[in-house]
């Protein structure tokens, strides 16, 4: 039975930890684009950031993508539309797979 304390103990300790680190501030590097397009965009004769801004005015959410991943960004829209297509750093709150934005800055 004390194993039995000891491990719950345990686990809930991890659990509790990982879910601070996912609520930490987070800084990623990537590329603004759309949740619909993701790494690809898909208008044909477009840029990177007229499809990122057409795709967003029809109800599409704003989006980093990181390699492989892409991650829904929240935050002030006018700020985040200044980057559309463009590789930024991001400094923010993660969530799963949505970045709540502090601060936005073209990367280096």
């Amino acid at each position: 039975m004390r194993l039995k304390s000891f491990a719950f103990g345990t686990a809930a300790f991890l659990l509790s930890a990982s879910f601070a680190l996912a609520q930490a501030d987070q800084t990623l590097t990537g590329t603004v684009s759309d949740s619909m397009c993701g790494k690809k965009h898909m208008m044909a004769g477009k840029t990177a950031a007229e499809c990122t801004r057409a795709c967003v005015k029809e109800g599409s959410d704003y989006a980093l993508v990181v390699g492989d991943k892409v991650y829904t960004l929240k935050g002030d829209g006018k700020a985040i539309d200044k980057y559309a297509g463009a590789k930024v750093t991001v400094k923010g709150k993660l969530s799963g797979s949505t970045v709540t934005m502090a601060s936005i800055k073209v990367a280096p």
